[in-house]
């Protein structure tokens, strides 16, 4: 069979370093660019961002994405796992991807917008009288949309997915993209530069052993559902008659899948029953000293955000920095598990669907599921008190498993070719500044942020202000090498200007 021009030939794929002469001998056209961003998601937005607020010109700086601007991906999963654009994130008022100077915040300029202080009391009273103020999804958006047209992203960004990432033998690297069928003359096309970025965020996402095994026998992927996958027919058929559903997990997602059905039964006069099985039932507060404790009760572990604040810029921060191996991961472990915020509308709703009969929550491990007679799905559950069978409707997995790494073509391709090796959570291990261990190529050096590198020095990197404190350091990296300038107190004024009147870069 005859090799289709600008295929990666086996000399390639067996190297781990590569030449010039062996990419133009396998028929592979090259682009030189000095700044390759792989993902094209909000970690590689708020890269570029802060390159392009430092003075990095458009030509300097290429995205390779597979998806069409920086928060698809993240629109997406926030869609289907019911937090619609009018809806609020988990996210805070301190942080915003289309702003490095995180000012004004999310809260102020709402209260601009709306011509309203009710953003800002509502600030000023949290946590004590309020709920910690959250932006709506859709703000956030926007947000991004204008700043992408403000930085020129869209001339920056090329469709495409990325096959892999190998050193060159002069420094740099070499990004393989495979572009749309059809849209040039080669299979392949590859990026040569001196500096790499990765933000590929997760590698996917797996089910629970017993929930994967039903699917796989029984070919159902209508009744049994990831809470990140499409699910809106489950709302749709509990709104045509009553029925059950069991939903599995403590976490954020969780939290929301209770709130959508708890809002439709109370919107729509339904009859909807709500069976609630954590892995973990969290009695109340909980931790192991009196300085790391978590709210807790009802079966939930209670966090404002993702991890304490003390991990961007406090003592958890500094702590976390000095350490590794074994001893970063148990503090990962000390200070991780899956939480979410206490918001007081759906504890109202939990408590009264307690009260009345139609929520209910307890511990267990789910052994099998399989399909009754009468159309239900059976699972059977190991618990305290022995087992036990729950019988459901449907059943919405919220337990957020994540897939290794190596399951992600790219990340797998750098852990074998690559030099790059795993921290103690598994994951991608990082710099402090966030440049793959391992993987240097001469004046080259190859980054990565975002969920990839959770596990590093850095704990909150998969959140917004996680993504811009790694591209912050970054930026200073490169700018230590002398490829960009750093961003001083009198650029970072003026370019905050340019940014408040929406004028280019």
């Amino acid at each position: 069979m005859r090799m289709q021009a600008g295929e990666l030939t086996s000399a390639l794929l067996g190297a781990a370093t590569w030449s010039d002469a062996m990419v133009e001998a396998a028929g592979i056209p090259v682009v030189d660019v000095p700044f390759v961003s792989v993902g094209g998601g909000i970690g590689s937005f708020v890269t570029v961002d802060y390159l392009r607020v430092a003075g990095v010109p458009v030509s300097d700086i290429r995205v390779l994405s597979n998806i069409d601007h920086p928060w698809q991906t993240y629109q997406y999963l926030t869609r289907v796992s019911q937090i619609p654009e009018r809806e609020r994130i988990r996210s805070d008022s301190s942080s915003r991807p289309d702003n490095i100077w995180g000012f004004p915040s999310y809260a102020l300029s709402e209260a601009w917008r709306d011509r309203t202080l009710r953003p800002l009391v509502h600030v000023l009273g949290e946590p004590l009288f309020a709920d910690y103020w959250t932006p709506r999804a859709g703000d956030v958006f926007a947000g991004m949309r204008r700043e992408s047209a403000r930085i020129g992203y869209e001339q920056m960004r090329v469709t495409g997915v990325v096959r892999l990432v190998r050193r060159r033998d002069q420094g740099g690297y070499f990004t393989i993209l495979t572009p749309p069928a059809g849209s040039g003359p080669t299979k392949r096309v590859a990026y040569r530069s001196r500096f790499v970025h990765l933000a590929v965020g997760y590698p996917g996402l797996r089910f629970l052993p017993d929930l994967q095994a039903y699917r796989e026998q029984h070919n159902d992927f209508e009744r049994v559902v990831n809470a990140y996958e499409p699910h809106e027919h489950v709302y749709e058929f509990l709104k045509t008659r009553p029925g059950t559903v069991l939903v599995r997990g403590g976490g954020i997602v969780a939290s929301r899948v209770l709130q959508r059905l708890m809002d439709d039964r109370e919107r729509h006069g339904l009859q909807t029953t709500v069976v609630h099985l954590f892995r973990t039932f969290v009695t109340g507060a909980h931790g192991p000293h009196l300085w790391a404790r978590r709210k807790g009760g009802d079966g939930f572990a209670y966090q404002g955000f993702n991890y304490p604040k003390s991990v961007w810029g406090g003592q958890l921060k500094a702590r976390m920095r000095r350490l590794d191996g074994d001893e970063r991961a148990a503090l990962y472990r000390e200070m991780g598990g899956t939480n979410t915020p206490k918001r007081r509308r759906w504890q109202q709703q939990m408590r009264k669907g307690r009260v009345e009969g139609w929520y209910r929550a307890s511990q267990g491990t789910v052994q099998k599921v399989w399909p009754d007679t009468d159309g239900t799905l059976v699972s059977l559950v190991d618990g305290d008190a022995g087992s036990r069978e729950i019988r459901a409707d449907y059943i919405i997995d919220c337990t957020g498993l994540e897939a290794d790494i190596a399951e992600h073509r790219v990340l797998a391709d750098l852990l074998e070719h690559g030099g790059a090796g795993r921290n103690p959570l598994g994951r991608l291990e990082v710099e402090r500044h966030f440049e793959v261990k391992g993987t240097a190529s001469g004046d080259g050096a190859l980054y990565a942020s975002g969920a990839t590198t959770l596990g590093g020095y850095f704990p909150g990197v998969d959140t917004f202000l996680g993504l811009q404190v790694a591209a912050q350091e970054i930026a200073d990296d490169l700018a230590r090498r002398g490829w960009c300038r750093r961003i001083g107190p009198v650029r970072s004024t003026a370019q905050w200007v340019r940014w408040a009147l929406g004028r280019p870069v």
